[in-house]
């Protein structure tokens, strides 16, 4: 096809009635969920883009796939049919089925860091930098500057800043640097992706000072779509060519299956060629996900993510699901809305910072957008800010982010050119009053995670 946005490669056979409320009931419903978006009912959501994990539209051969799973404890069908599909995408010998991403964090981080440890990442997000915490070290990011600057153009805006990656290894001793994390695509810089180049250099630092690289894979084929497009040498390359390259650069990697294999539960552990660390895998599977043939996943499940997997590269796919982010980046950019640019894989990220620059870091600027968008138009998104970012895990100070976002993720294979009218609405109006929009303040919050049962209030000044 030779139009610029790339249309649906698929038919829908099926749909889900949504509805939307009244503002006066929307209202009623942000206050009942004390100001968090996360306690929203999603039936009272209008278009959910909360997040695109788990939340894809399996396609009819996923859900034949569920028919045929095998739900035997031990040694499944369906968990050699994944064994299979992944690795023949990866390349990597072993593979350890998880129930998802927090999961495989859950697994990884403690074989690899502890206290007194550093993890290094273009960025970590908001699990992985919990599960660096809670295996009681500290996550460091180490993104290129360009990510900063939300309105000028960089190809690989996600990138490992490796100049200071050296500087970092430097001052806190090869010794101490548990892992370095390579997330592709880098959700906290804005959906933005990584280049080869950038990961070849990143993982030639490390193996300098023998230090493990971990790819957070969540957004692997997204990611493997911006190189072909963007980098050169890579044009004629297919996705899995790109794929393999790619990984061979990793020594192990934790994937959310959740996105790129567009299912709605099931995350992966990849280890390349280390026999003796992927015991300490199974080793941790075992007590925290269950046996290592179905790794907290039933039958099913594993049957349809050996699927997905294969879907999750289809470059048509790939063409149309950042095609949607293209679409709505560039009626954003027509409008005045600052955001993220270029469009990431998987959702846009609104410049919150400078849409109001009234609202100070600490009065959350993300989430004041998050809950202004849901009140005009029924449409959840979720700030990826400060609020997300938290507190000092030493002084229990509020952290300030590098970025105020609020994310619109959205949801593959699940809404439609209609639907990202109606959000480019809705902000519209949103700008015409940008300037009374008031910050929020914490009432509760938990020691971890704070962003998912946090309670808030908005300030009256």
């Amino acid at each position: 096809m030779s139009v610029k946005y790339f249309a649906e490669p698929f038919k829908i056979k099926m749909v889900e009635p949504i509805k939307i409320l009244t503002r006066e009931e929307r209202l009623k419903k942000i206050q009942e969920a004390d100001y968090n978006v996360f306690s929203l009912a999603a039936e009272d959501c209008y278009i959910d883009l909360l997040t695109d994990s788990g939340t894809g539209a399996m396609s009819a051969d996923q859900w034949a796939g569920i028919m045929r799973g095998d739900e035997s404890y031990s040694g499944s069908k369906s968990f050699y049919r994944l064994q299979e599909s992944a690795k023949d995408i990866f390349g990597y010998a072993f593979i350890q089925p998880v129930h998802q991403g927090r999961a495989a964090e859950k697994v990884v981080m403690p074989i690899l860091l502890g206290k007194g440890k550093v993890s290094i990442s273009n960025m970590h997000f908001d699990t992985t930098r919990a599960h660096v915490e809670i295996a009681g070290a500290r996550a460091v990011d180490c993104v290129v500057p360009e990510a900063l600057d939300t309105e000028s153009y960089a190809p690989f805006k996600g990138n490992m800043d490796n100049e200071r990656l050296v500087k970092l290894i430097e001052e806190y001793g090869k010794e101490n640097v548990g892992a370095i994390i390579i997330t592709v695509t880098n959700n906290s810089a804005g959906g933005q992706p990584v280049s080869m180049k950038n990961i070849k250099e990143t993982s030639e630092i490390a193996k300098k000072y023998g230090i493990k690289v971990v790819i957070d894979a969540a957004r692997f084929a997204e990611n493997c779509h911006f190189i072909k497009r963007r980098e050169e040498g890579y044009e004629d390359k297919s996705i899995r060519e790109i794929a393999k390259e790619l990984f061979s650069y990793g020594d192990l990697f934790t994937m959310s299956s959740k996105k790129d294999a567009i299912v709605n539960i099931g995350g992966l552990v990849g280890v390349k060629e280390d026999a003796d660390l992927f015991e300490k895998v199974k080793a941790n599977t075992i007590p925290f996900e269950g046996f290592i043939s179905y790794g907290g996943l039933a039958g099913r499940d594993l049957e349809a993510l050996a699927i997905g997997l294969q879907e999750g590269v289809e470059e048509d796919f790939l063409k149309y699901r950042i095609g949607q982010m293209e679409y709505l980046s560039a009626k954003l950019t027509e409008a005045g809305i600052p955001h993220q640019t270029p469009a990431g894989g998987h959702a846009i990220f609104l410049d919150a910072k400078k849409l109001l620059p009234h609202i100070p870091y600490h009065e959350f600027p993300g989430q004041a957008l998050t809950i202004e968008l849901y009140l005009e138009a029924g449409i959840r998104g979720c700030d990826i800010g400060s609020y997300m970012l938290g507190n000092d895990p030493d002084t229990g100070v509020q952290l300030e982010s590098q970025f105020e976002f609020t994310r619109l993720a959205v949801p593959r294979r699940v809404y439609t050119q209609s639907h990202l009218d109606v959000i480019v609405e809705a902000l519209i109006e949103i700008k015409k009053r940008k300037d009374s929009l008031k910050g929020y303040e914490i009432t509760w919050e938990p020691k971890i995670l704070r962003h998912f049962t946090a309670k808030l209030q908005p300030l009256s000044k």
